[in-house]
């Protein structure tokens, strides 16, 4: 096979078994002595149907500027602040050997078959040595030139020049679908050495400032500010580049020198077409050259095109079977309505033939070549590597198809790949090749996300596909066909992290952005929650700190409502990161449901007009107020129109969690319950025992009323409004009761509260405000045991604002109801249970 050729087991295939890599299946560790059997020869024969042994997952860790990147396919990427023991050494400048065996190992394949004849530089020699020469001054230059007119056959030449000029040497580049910053990684991998490092910003623009080289840039697609940005970064590098008219022009101040490239002469036409012929032409085809040249403007890609139809003719007159007869040719692509195979005379195709020769010329190649051709169409162009080709074809001689099309001019390079040459793709649209893209472009995505997500692919040559896998996805999002979308998102879930582990993050970032897209119109929601992480992952490694906030937040919030702790534990980890790199507030997320997080406790509830449990719902503290919020019950209207904001309506956002706001609701139903228990068993204490509130606790030592603290409540019943059940209470030694007040409040000349009627004076002599010694109990006084006791108030360290009025005696008892008011009724209660009663 020839060594450009990679081996079919370096795309996951081998002679033996198909799809499994080079390593073979080894029996299950726990298979019992029953599932061995024994063959015919007496061979011992594992039997193992249970679960395959799993795959190892292909896990890189690489350096991105200060961070610790760890690229995990199943799990998803982590980031990390870089260990001090895992910093990168420096890099290494390449050596000239260095950069000619990248160089090499870049270029687009040879294609299998005899080497075609690359085709002279014509009529390109003046403008060959003004590039040179300019160059040599450490100019940059801008070639602008139709597609077709030869700018890379140019390039190509003025590269081979100026191998000397610079101390770098020549780097070539591709700006094919290609940005500032990814030419910029690009330059600083083509000249240093630095495996799985990516530096940051700031480490680029010092490493590529200090680049001398002569770069030579093919289908530039940006300028303007773009371009200038180019220039400042490297400004001890000579830029060549080639672009097309309708890309935009530099600013002035960049100092670009511009040369424009147009079509060939009538004669240097005419010589190319019999170089690609390889023999002179007749006056009948040097006519039909002329007026080709006048149609199509002297563009070298159509003469080079009309080469090969030229040889295609030749080789019908003398085999008119060799493409299968006229009768077999696709009626899209007509040869001639008049033409006769007789083995001498075949007419030259019409002019519009050979102005638009891409169907002709398909006509009349291999099957396998005109399906390579259906299967470029549906990706946009871009053709696949020739070793994916009998795989997508179903033909093991699928890969001379490509040998086939570039000996017709219908590819040109493009980097490290091939692709449809310019014209080609509408061409071939007209003419039939795409009714079934959608279907071919679906088949590319299932045979890439097998390739891909097989561990024995290395990142580096999932790279070097990235233009065809990012157009297979993008062909089918958004799609209408059954299932179109869950391939994209199969697809990038499997491409995604070897674009990531091979430093090709501008990849990386679309295929992302293809596979949240599909996942949303899929409604794979733990697959959309995988994608807005990466992305978040991606932001946060490139320095968009704000949009790694926002990619982590919805991953986060997806992730919650999926029950997803370990991924939502990698986002806000990830978004802790975050918050700590850009100087911002620590992320105050809620704690997810199952980790511990201690209540706050107020000791004086919040009295609230609504009911209990809202009154400690206002009572709780919010200590991540800019993150969960208490929302109030909505109407049926409101909650209906809220449920019909779309899928992923119940989020409300990035920052209120589901999960979270559940719990709080709970805690505060069970919070208000509690509360509303405690207040009605004070309703209760209050009415059994008139004379004792929780606002003055009954067992408080007033030393300066002269009541006792602590007095004996056996005896005392409620209501009971005659004097034989009362019995006189003995007072503690030392203690001096208060003449005047009666032991056991009347129910009928006091009120709910033990507070005299206005309606009934008082018996009671007002007291004149001295102490009296106590007689002590009487013996014929005997304490009537209560059948129930009530309950003990419980003390509070609070002191009652009304002690003041309770300790200075009224003068009557209308003054005394109306200086203490409700408030002291308590306090008279107690010192009345606590004094002796006067028979």
């Amino acid at each position: 096979m020839d060594p450009t050729h990679r081996r079919p087991e370096e795309y996951g295939r081998d002679n033996d078994s198909f799809g499994e890599g080079t390593s073979r299946r080894q029996p299950s560790r726990d298979s019992s002595p029953s599932s061995q059997l024994r063959s015919s020869r007496g061979g011992p024969i594992t039997a193992d149907f249970g679960q395959q042994t799993p795959q190892q997952a292909r896990v890189v860790r690489l350096i991105s500027g200060d961070y610790l990147l760890t690229v995990n396919p199943v799990d998803g990427s982590e980031v990390e602040l870089c260990p001090p023991g895992e910093h990168p050494d420096l890099p290494v400048r390449r050596t000239a050997a260095e950069r000619t065996d990248r160089e090499r190992a870049t270029a687009p394949p040879v294609p299998p078959g005899p080497p075609a004849s690359q085709p002279p530089l014509l009529e390109r020699a003046e403008e060959r040595e003004r590039l040179a020469r300019l160059l040599a001054r450490g100019r940059s230059v801008r070639v602008t030139g139709p597609a077709g007119t030869g700018r890379t056959a140019l390039l190509n030449a003025v590269a081979a020049d100026c191998a000397d000029l610079a101390p770098d040497g020549v780097v070539r580049l591709s700006g094919y679908k290609r940005t500032a910053t990814d030419l910029l990684y690009g330059l600083f991998e083509a000249v240093h050495d630095a495996r799985l490092h990516r530096p940051d910003r700031a480490g680029l623009l010092e490493k590529v400032r200090s680049i001398g080289a002569v770069v030579v840039l093919d289908d530039l697609e940006f300028g303007g500010a773009a371009l200038e940005e180019l220039l400042d970064a490297t400004p001890e590098c000579a830029f060549l580049f080639a672009t097309t008219p309708d890309v935009a022009a530099p600013t002035p101040d960049s100092h670009i020198e511009e040369v424009f490239l147009a079509g060939l002469g009538r004669s240097s036409s005419i010589d190319l077409l019999e170089q690609v012929v390889e023999r002179p032409l007749t006056e009948e085809e040097a006519n039909w050259a002329g007026d080709l040249w006048f149609e199509s403007e002297g563009l070298p890609l159509r003469f080079v095109q009309a080469g090969a139809l030229l040889r295609q003719r030749d080789i019908l007159r003398t085999d008119p079977d060799a493409f299968g007869g006229l009768d077999a040719r696709p009626a899209e692509a007509p040869f001639g309505h008049d033409e006769e195979i007789d083995g001498v005379h075949i007419p030259l195709p019409s002019l519009g033939e050979g102005a638009a020769p891409a169907a002709l010329l398909a006509s009349r190649l291999s099957g396998s070549a005109r399906d390579t051709l259906r299967f470029a169409v549906a990706l946009g162009g871009e053709v696949p590597h020739q070793a994916h080709l009998p795989a997508l074809v179903g033909d093991t001689h699928a890969d001379a198809a490509l040998g086939e099309l570039a000996g017709c001019g219908l590819l040109s390079p493009a980097g490290a790949r091939y692709r449809l040459a310019a014209g080609v793709l509408v061409q071939l649209e007209a003419a039939g090749y795409g009714e079934d893209s959608i279907d071919r472009a679906r088949t590319a995505a299932q045979h890439y996300a097998w390739w891909a997500g097989h561990p024995s692919v290395t990142p580096v040559r999932v790279t070097a596909e990235a233009d065809a896998v990012i157009a297979a996805m993008a062909q089918l999002v958004p799609g209408d066909g059954a299932g179109q979308t869950s391939v994209a998102v199969l697809l990038a879930r499997s491409a995604s992290p070897a674009f990531a582990a091979g430093l090709h993050w501008g990849a990386w970032e679309k295929a992302l952005r293809i596979g949240q897209e599909a996942a949303r119109i899929a409604g794979e929601v733990a697959e959309e929650a995988y994608f807005h992480h990466e992305l978040g992952v991606l932001a946060l490694c490139t320095g968009n700190p704000d949009r790694a906030r926002a990619e982590l937040e919805t991953a986060i919030g997806m992730r919650g409502v999926l029950a997803d702790k370990a991924g939502a534990v990698a986002g806000r980890r990830a978004l802790a990161l975050v918050a700590d790199r850009s100087g911002g507030p620590l992320p105050g997320g809620p704690v997810p449901v199952g980790d511990d997080m201690p209540a706050p406790w107020y000791e004086e509830p919040v009295p609230s007009p609504v009911g209990p449990a809202e009154a400690v719902t206002q009572a709780l503290p919010r200590p991540y107020e800019d993150v969960t919020a208490v929302i109030p019950r909505q109407s049926a209207p409101a909650a209906a129109s809220g449920a019909r904001g779309g899928r992923f309506g119940a989020l409300g956002g990035p920052r209120r969690k589901l999960a979270a706001a559940g719990t709080g609701v709970l805690l505060a139903a069970v919070l208000g319950t509690v509360v509303a228990l405690g207040m009605s068993s004070g309703d209760g204490d209050a009415q059994r025992n008139p004379g004792v509130t929780t606002e003055e606790p009954a067992g408080r030592d007033d030393s300066e009323d002269g009541a006792p603290a602590d007095g004996p409540t056996d005896g005392w019943t409620p209501g009971d409004t005659t004097s034989s059940g009362s019995a006189e209470t003995p007072a503690p030694s030392g203690s001096q009761p208060t003449p005047g007040v009666s032991g056991t409040p009347s129910m009928g000349a006091t009120g709910p509260s033990g507070t005299p009627s206005s309606d009934t004076p008082s018996s009671d002599k007002p007291s004149s405000g001295k102490p009296t010694e106590s007689s002590g109990p009487t013996e014929s006084s005997t304490p009537t045991k209560p059948s129930s006791p009530s309950p003990t108030p419980t003390e509070t360290d609070s002191p009652d604002p009304t002690d003041s009025a309770t300790q200075t005696p009224p003068t009557s008892p209308n003054t005394s109801d109306s200086a203490n008011g409700p408030s002291s009724s308590p306090s008279a209660a107690a010192s009345a249970d606590s004094s002796p009663t006067v028979a």
